[in-house]
């Protein structure tokens, strides 16, 4: 696989997933086996990869194991994982043209490759599904929020999407259940300003004092009453709910419209647990619970009651008004 000097070049998806990009560091010298060793996740045989081609260079080459490593030297790798167990739920394409792919996604199955998932992930699935390599995620959802998620189906009107994303002008509607709160009026808009944890961008956001960098509306769509008692907890996440089982079983609950009016990581999540009112099954905010272990059985019994219900926006390309919506419902809305 070699292409003409000078020329640009990205390296294909294999099997739907896309390749892994790595600039070789200043240090010391060595093998190119050796510094992928120290360098990239343990447990990975890089002289057996190496061997099959798993491993090139900008001009598409493959690389050898007793290679030597220069610094600045950009290098292409394909990410494997071992076998994930499939997440037993279907993501739903809803519009698909030359242009955008949208779907309705399930919760548990994240968005785009990451961390410990990578063939479990909506991108990888549909990409298969559709046959098109160049899909590409226009915004994420959290791995545990189900619903509506766009995807461009290639580069050449990719930008034009993207632009819609940065300059918030794509409505979004999103419900939630979470405790009622007898002492908060309702509708409001809330304003906070989140910040992350600095160097760990996987961790909660953090509410903190300053001019407000987030807004969201609150309403309500209606009171739920008290969950039926159930054995054990009915609605918080597995392996330790968030609040612990008495304290969610006893609490009154609601169902609630949130449109964010801008856009940040774990914005909804980490506002209306700042309002006092967690979302339930959350198990990031208010308390973050560690992950099961990697060979302890998935989970899917307590989904987080968060949903992306809807986006709507004026289509860049034709000016066409766009609306799509989830087809999916929350638990406990629905139970109560």
């Amino acid at each position: 696989m070699s292409v003409p000097p000078g020329a640009a070049w990205t390296p294909p998806a294999r099997d739907g997933v896309s390749p892994s990009r790595l600039v070789v560091a200043p240090g010391p010298g060595g093998t190119l086996a050796e510094y992928l060793g120290a360098r990239l996740r343990s447990g990975i045989d890089w002289r057996a990869r190496l061997a099959q081609g798993d491993v090139v260079d900008v001009q598409g080459r493959a690389l050898a194991a007793d290679a030597p490593c220069v610094p600045g030297q950009v290098l292409w790798y394909w990410r494997q994982l071992p076998p994930e167990p499939r997440v037993p739920f279907e993501l739903l394409v809803l519009h698909q043209d030359a242009h955008l792919v949208v779907v309705d996604k399930p919760h548990f199955l994240a968005s785009i490759p990451g961390g410990r998932f990578l063939q479990e992930t909506v991108l990888v699935r549909l990409r298969r599904l559709l046959g098109n390599d160049d899909l590409m995620a226009l915004h994420r959802l959290d791995r545990e929020t189900a619903g509506v998620l766009l995807f461009s189906a290639q580069a050449a009107s990719r930008n034009a999407y993207h632009a819609l994303m940065r300059e918030q002008r794509m409505h979004k509607t999103y419900e939630a259940v979470a405790p009622w709160c007898d002492g908060l009026s309702l509708p409001l808009t809330a304003q906070h300003r989140l910040q992350d944890t600095p160097g760990a961008s996987h961790l909660p956001v953090q509410v903190v004092d300053g001019q407000p960098n987030v807004c969201t509306q609150v309403e309500l769509l209606r009171r739920l009453g008290r969950p039926p008692a159930q054995s054990g907890p009915a609605h918080g996440p597995p392996r330790g709910p968030p609040h612990g089982p008495t304290h969610e079983l006893a609490q009154e609950l609601a169902h609630y419209r949130l449109t964010p009016l801008t856009g940040r990581r774990h914005q909804l999540r980490a506002q209306l647990n700042a309002l006092g009112l967690p979302i339930l099954g959350d198990r990031i905010y208010p308390r973050l619970w560690p992950e099961p272990a990697a060979d302890a059985p998935p989970d899917y019994s307590h989904p987080l009651q968060l949903l992306a219900r809807e986006i709507a926006f004026t289509d860049p390309l034709s000016g066409a008004p766009r609306r799509f919506a989830s087809a999916r419902r929350l638990a406990l809305a629905d139970a109560a």
